[in-house]
Parts: C-alpha cells; structure tokens; sequence
C-alpha cells in the first residue's frame, strides 16, 4: 500500500514538485493559473501525490485568493493523518463538496477554514443536519464518539448555509471558535444545540468549551433561549440580522463578555438604544431583570415587578414620553448627506479598464467631506479602525482591501488599470519611489529578515499580504490624471496622497478580486465608522454647528427637521462613478440601496 503510494507520487512529481520533499510539515499552495491548471488535471481535487506526505504534515492550506477548480478534497484527505490545520477558503466546494470528505477529516485537526466556498450543506460531523457515519475514538477515551476532538476553530463565514445540525456539538466538543457571519441562518443557536441528552444526564453539554460565536450578516429572525446553553460563551456578534427580540436568558451567559447587537430592528427601542452606545455589562444588566419585550424567555421575577411599578408611572404621561423617546432615539442616529452626481459642479469619475477583469475586477470609491483629524489622537484612531476592518470584515485583506486618499492631493480623473510588476512605479507610504516587484522582492527579504529575530512564522505589517499577488501577471493600480500610481492593493497606498491630521475631504476606495457586493458592505461599515469617529471627536472637543469646514454649507441649508438630530453636521457624501472603457456605468456609490445593514444606526439623507 504505501509502496504503491510512492509510485502514485512519483508520477505525479512534475506537477506537483512540492510534494517531492519527504517529512514536509506545512504546505502552502498559492492562488493563481498554475493551481488552477494542475487541480483540474487532478480531477477537481487534491492530487493523490499529496498522500506521500503522509502524517508528517501538519498544514495545508490554499493561500492568496483560493482555488475555483477545487470542488473536493480527495480520498488523499484520509492519508494526511497528522494534519491540523486545512485551510480551503474561497475554493468551489459548494454546494455539498464535502459531503464526502467528512468522513475523511483527520482526526488531529485543530483548525479548519472553509469560508467563501459557496457551502449549501455540510458533513453532519461539521454541523450538517444528519448523522455522523464515522465514529473516530479521541486519544485516551475509549468509545468517545467525537470524530474531531482537537479541533479547535471553525470558519465558515461567507457560505450559504441555512441551518445547522447537532453533528458538530457530538464531533467538536473542544471547539472554541465557531464563525458563521455571511451566511443564511435563520435561527441561532438553532438544530446546534439538541433539544435533549437523550436521557442519559452524565453527557457533557455540547460545545461546552465554545467561547466566540460570530454570525454577522445572516437573516437571523431569532435567537433562542438556550443560547444560555453554552456556558463558556465570551464573544457573541449576531449584529446586521433580522432580530426584533432578545431573550433574557442571554444574561445567564456566566462569561459572556462582548456582545454585539447592532443593526437590528429590536421592538424594545430602550434596548435598541443600548445596544447602540452602551458596554455589554449594561445590556446584559437590563436583561437581567426583565428588560422590555425581551423575547420568548422566563425573565427575573423581581425585575419584573420593579418593571410594572415603572410601567404605571410611564403611563400617566405616555404620549409626552413617548414623543421624547422618539426625540431621543433620532438623536443618538448617526448622521450623514448624500450629494448627487446631479448635485455635484465637479464629480469624481474612475474609469475602469478592461484588464482589471482577470486580476482584481471590482471596485468602488466615494468622497466623504467633513472628516476632523486634527484633535488629539482622532487621526491615529481613524488608521486604527481601518486596520481593524481589514483583518476582520476584509478577512485580512483576502476579501477586500480599503485605500483612502486626501482628496486634495487627489487629480482627477483617475484610471483603474493593470500594470506589469516591472513597470509599475509607486511612493509606497514612508518609502521612496519603486518598481511594483522590488517593493515586493524587498518586503520579502523584510518578512525572512523578521521570521529569524522573533523565531517564528507569524509576520506583520505590509508583509503578510504578499502572497496575495502570488502568480500575477499584472498587477492592478488606481491611477491619476497625471499617471501617477496612487493605489497599489492589495498591498499599499501611495505617499502622495497620504492623510494627515489637516485632511478634512477623504476619497475612500475599496477594491476586491471576488465580489462587488463585499465592496459595498465594506464601504458601508468603513463610513459608518467614520460618521462615528467624527461624532466622537466633536464632542470630546467641545465642537458643534459652528464648525467651519467648506464641505458642511451644503448640509447647513438642510431643512429645519433636522435640527437636533446631532451635534455636529453630517459628513457630506459625494458620490463616484466608475465606468467602462466607453463610460458605460459599472458602479454609482452610495446609491439609494446601499447602507441597508447599517440603516438602523445612521440617517442617510438623499
């Protein structure tokens, strides 16, 4: 058997010289036309070959933008028998590529990442709704009937699952982060937790260890009341569904720490208001004693007394107190204005040429005036938060990648082309001038320079995105009028157009190589943070309606209602068209579509 194994892998030596390495602990396979080409020769999945490597490798992952040509993983997955981390995201294994594979999945594993594969239904033993058909003892538990006991992570964000199955509680009972954001779920924990123990009291309660639980951007209607179920709950975002209640058994969470509600239409406006701008001791605090329409749950009978004696009192001036409420609950929206292409004297106009299609094809830009930086640490905080989207909803810049300019140092109209990695010149931020591939040739020679003074693998910094361009002919870029490169993603901005702390007129830019729609739901987030920041910073320095800034005339003449909404004027959004080649219209940002998972934390005003 394994001399046969060999044979297999010599054959397939050619194609796939990583392999040929004997004892090889981690594999990383690189996005790009050459992967592509050699996993259609293999059928659509992992080369046999691979299983030469047998339990000496512990990693195995797709870097770079994923495969398309991947619809499965392969019998060799049950040669890999030492393996522990897999990482196939934004591969083709949806929508039941793994149906098989589940079967196969080594028992060692420790993480597994299958993000953005088009997933419709899973291995029972990952959470599909059936049954698991293979039983694989854990190490030292005769008759354990976990199939995954090591496993430790799990991300399946940006599939489309709709519901999930009791499988991976009985599979993964040491697992301890579990994301689910981007998908179809409609109800949490939903079938993740059984409704029984089937009778036997001793069975230890399922994900006992689970300690983050993140299911962003689903269509969640509900959160069930035996979320209470798991006990070692740290981290829950279900922000950006469709909840209107939230039971008060969430409160019975013992270390639950940060929960993140935001942008949904809860029926309790109290609630929706905390949920807004208070810490998550506050939220958990009124939940505890009852809140007000907080879901199918027991609630506390002595909050609910105190919260009837309140009731009465709230009655004898209910109208007075329920316009207040209203006022209140306008006033703490976030506040921004959209200027029309029609509105706007001089617009931004990008075009986009036809290259860009096979390397990073989406892009979407859009001018926000009235940004204050000058204030303490407002500027840093800004850089802060755009490195924080990136490594979350840009999935470390694998889904997307955000660029922002200072609009006067901006000259338009701007180009979105591609360019040879020997032609393309650019100022990277606190660099001078360099071709595309010594920038990168140079942060290499950084990245290895780094991995041996901390002895270890992790890197930081520009140097982590490298392997993004991996196999690329062309590299795109967001070019000037004077031909200058301004934007290089995924991996840099240019110094030209750096912000500073007197930038007030910001063009933002989010570019992906997978999907329009993240762009959006990324520039969405990125203004909502910014319309935040800016609020932030006004109040901390006492600023109000008497501010300055040329961008704000425009809101100024807005109508009286809304006067009182904020502190400070909005932010003035204008927007960008990118066209074709031809100045066919592919993209107007923000349009009257846009924001829709941020409306309930921000007034956009047309």
């Amino acid at each position: 058997m394994a001399a046969a194994a060999v044979a297999v892998a010599g054959e397939e030596d050619e194609d796939w010289p990583e392999v040929t390495e004997s004892g090889r602990r981690e594999l990383s396979l690189e996005s790009g036309a050459a992967l592509e080409r050699r996993v259609q020769a293999a059928g659509g999945r992992f080369p046999r070959a691979l299983g030469s490597l047998g339990a000496a490798l512990r990693s195995l992952e797709v870097r770079g933008g994923g495969c398309a040509a991947l619809r499965e993983p392969g019998p060799v997955l049950g040669l890999l028998t030492g393996l522990q981390t897999l990482a196939l995201p934004g591969c083709a294994l949806g929508p039941s590529g793994l149906t098989q594979a589940g079967r196969l999945l080594p028992a060692t594993l420790r993480t597994l990442d299958l993000s953005g594969n088009g997933l419709e239904e899973l291995p029972a033993e990952l959470g599909g709704t059936g049954e698991p058909q293979v039983v694989v003892a854990a190490a030292g538990k005769k008759g354990s009937p976990a199939a995954l006991p090591e496993l430790r992570l799990l991300n399946l964000r940006r599939n489309r699952l709709r519901e999930m199955g009791p499988g991976l509680g009985r599979s993964a009972p040491a697992l301890q982060e579990l994301l689910l954001g981007g998908n179809r779920l409609r109800s949490l924990p939903g079938g993740l937790l059984p409704t029984d123990d089937g009778g036997d009291s001793r069975r230890a309660a399922p994900l006992a260890l689970l300690g983050t639980l993140e299911a962003a951007g689903n269509e969640l209607e509900e959160l069930s009341p035996n979320i209470s179920r798991l006990a070692c709950l740290k981290t829950l975002d279900v922000s950006n569904n469709k909840l209107s209640e939230i039971p008060v058994e969430l409160a019975d969470c013992p270390k639950l720490k940060e929960v993140n509600l935001k942008g949904n239409a809860l029926k309790d406006k109290r609630l929706e208001k905390m949920v807004n701008g208070c810490q998550t001791k506050s939220i958990l605090e009124y939940l505890r004693v009852g809140g007000r329409g907080g879901g199918k749950g027991k609630g506390k009978q002595d909050g609910a007394e105190k919260e009837e004696m309140r009731k009465k009192k709230r009655d004898k001036n209910k109208k007075k107190g329920s316009d207040a409420e209203d006022e209140v609950e306008e006033t703490q929206k976030l506040l921004v204005k959209v200027l029309h292409i029609s509105e706007n004297p001089a617009p931004l106009v990008v075009k986009a040429s036809p290259g860009v299609k096979d390397v990073r094809p989406y892009i979407v830009c859009c001018v926000v005036k009235g940004m204050n930086f000058k204030p303490g640490n407002a500027l840093k905080r800004f850089l802060s938060v755009q490195t924080k989207l990136h490594e979350d909803i840009c999935e470390k810049r694998t889904a997307a990648t955000i660029a922002t300019h200072d609009l006067q140092l901006v000259k338009g109209p701007l180009l979105y082309d591609v360019r040879p990695p020997d032609e393309l010149k650019i100022i990277p931020l606190g660099r001078k001038e360099i071709k595309a591939k010594d920038l990168l040739r140079q942060l290499q020679s950084e990245a290895e320079e780094q991995r041996k003074q901390k002895r270890r693998q992790n890197i930081s910094g520009l140097h982590k995105y490298l392997q993004l361009l991996d196999g690329k002919e062309n590299y795109p870029c967001l070019i000037d009028i004077e031909g200058a490169v301004i934007s290089f993603p995924p991996i840099t901005n240019s110094e030209k157009t750096k912000l500073g702390k007197t930038t007030s007129d910001v063009l933002l830019e989010v570019t992906s190589a997978t999907s329009l729609q993240t762009c959006k739901d990324v520039m969405d987030t990125l203004i909502l943070k910014m319309a935040e920041l800016n609020r932030s910073t006004s109040e901390n320095t006492g600023e109000d309606l008497d501010s300055d800034h040329e961008s704000n005339d425009t809101a100024g003449h807005e109508n009286s209602r809304l006067e009182g909404i904020s502190k400070t004027l909005p932010l003035v959004l204008e927007q960008v068209r990118v066209v074709d080649k031809d100045g066919n219209l592919k993209v107007l940002y923000p349009s009257k579509t846009d924001f829709s998972m941020v409306s309930s934390l921000m007034t956009v005003i047309h």
